[in-house]
């Protein structure tokens, strides 16, 4: 950083040191040729001259004055003269610094009016042109960032009028169907009852996933950190999972070191697994395995849950964590939540220091999560 002007400083060094040379060179000049030099008799005779002819003074008065003005006080003159000649160097040399400033004025305007033409300055300005280079691609970044969120705005409308108007349409229907169906006999009243309970169930978790990604975004900070045994908080999901994989004929084999802890929020570690694990049962096919294995790897917890289902295309992985992003082919409102659950997964794990990622072979598809252990954690 000390020698990021080095250049400049040199330069302005160097006029500095011409403007006195120059003005040093005038002066010497003044005494040892005009004053004392070749030019004195025609100096003096042009002093008489002007003195007499201009000024109307005798021939005895002007050589007087020549004698006390020029002759006694020629070293304050070459002074004087020496004086001026700096101060017009350094007049020259703050021009110099001037169009410096210039240029720099001119090149911030062109970053602020979002040039896509690099800042070029004078290689004295070298260090500046290159903050501004630096300033003008991260004012284009916001630029690209600004644009995106507008457009995962315009996203998010469509997504919530994508995913909440079949459930609620289905919701009125039914209960219109029961509101003007007197005659409806039980059975049937018991069927649209189950359905619109059902529908109104998928308006609630469509509506919390949209808040709780909401309060992640404007609230950046996690519950007190605790130890926690991630071995059995894995086991006991497994287990509250059992009637989702019995009505889907899927079979879970979990595969889980014991004694496996890590520090965190475990509330929303566990809304990590449930999200992973609810995703993994949306897309496996029915009859399939559903596979939760944890174990140490290093100084990290690494959990893999792990189904068989539909394969998630190489380009399409980069995405599946965004918010409100979900397979095209499997957009409908009745497979997946609104497209937060893998992003509201991504957050917290990264909150926890941690980091998830996705493989798909075509068979079976992966999310492992790697999870710091808690020092000490393992017995």
């Amino acid at each position: 950083m000390k020698g990021k002007y080095t250049r400049l400083k040199l330069k302005m060094l160097l006029l500095v040191v011409a403007g006195t040379i120059v003005a040093g060179a005038v002066g010497m000049f003044l005494l040892e040729v005009v004053v004392d030099g070749v030019l004195q008799d025609p100096f003096a005779r042009f002093f008489l001259w002007a003195a007499q002819t201009l000024f109307g003074q005798s021939p005895e008065a002007a050589a007087s004055l020549y004698q006390t003005a020029i002759r006694d006080n020629k070293q304050e003159i070459l002074t004087l003269c020496v004086m001026v000649l700096m101060l017009v160097a350094f007049y020259l040399a703050m021009g110099r610094f001037t169009r410096w400033l210039e240029e720099v004025r001119s090149a911030t305007r062109r970053v602020m009016e979002s040039s896509q033409e690099p800042v070029a300055l004078s290689r004295e300005l070298a260090p500046i042109q290159n903050d501004l280079n630096v300033i003008r691609a991260q004012l284009a970044a916001r630029e690209r960032s600004a644009r995106e969120l507008e457009q995962r705005r315009g996203d998010l409308v469509a997504f919530l009028a994508h995913d909440l108007k079949t459930p609620l349409t289905s919701v009125v229907g039914y209960l219109t169907l029961l509101n003007d169906g007197a005659e409806l006999d039980p059975e049937r009243r018991a069927k649209f009852t189950g359905i619109a309970l059902d529908k109104a169930l998928r308006l609630e978790e469509l509506l919390g996933e949209f808040f709780d990604i909401t309060k992640m975004d404007l609230d950046g900070g996690l519950e007190e950190k605790v130890p926690i045994q991630l071995s059995v908080l894995l086991e006991q999901l497994a287990d509250e999972f059992y009637p989702q994989f019995t009505d889907k004929n899927l079979v879970c084999a979990p595969d889980i070191q014991p004694h496996l802890v890590v520090r965190g929020d475990p509330d929303k570690l566990a809304r990590v697994f449930d999200n992973v694990l609810r995703n993994a049962v949306s897309y496996s096919i029915p009859g399939g395995q559903v596979d939760v294995v944890a174990r140490a790897v290093g100084s990290q917890a690494e959990i893999t849950i792990r189904d068989q289902g539909l394969e998630i295309p190489e380009g399409e992985l980069a995405h599946i964590f965004e918010k409100f992003y979900r397979l095209d082919a499997a957009r409908s409102s009745s497979t997946g939540g609104a497209g937060l659950g893998l992003a509201i997964a991504k957050e917290i794990v990264e909150r926890h220091g941690g980091a998830i990622r996705c493989e798909s072979n075509g068979q079976l598809t992966s999310f492992i999560i790697d999870l710091p252990l808690y020092k000490g954690g393992r017995k």
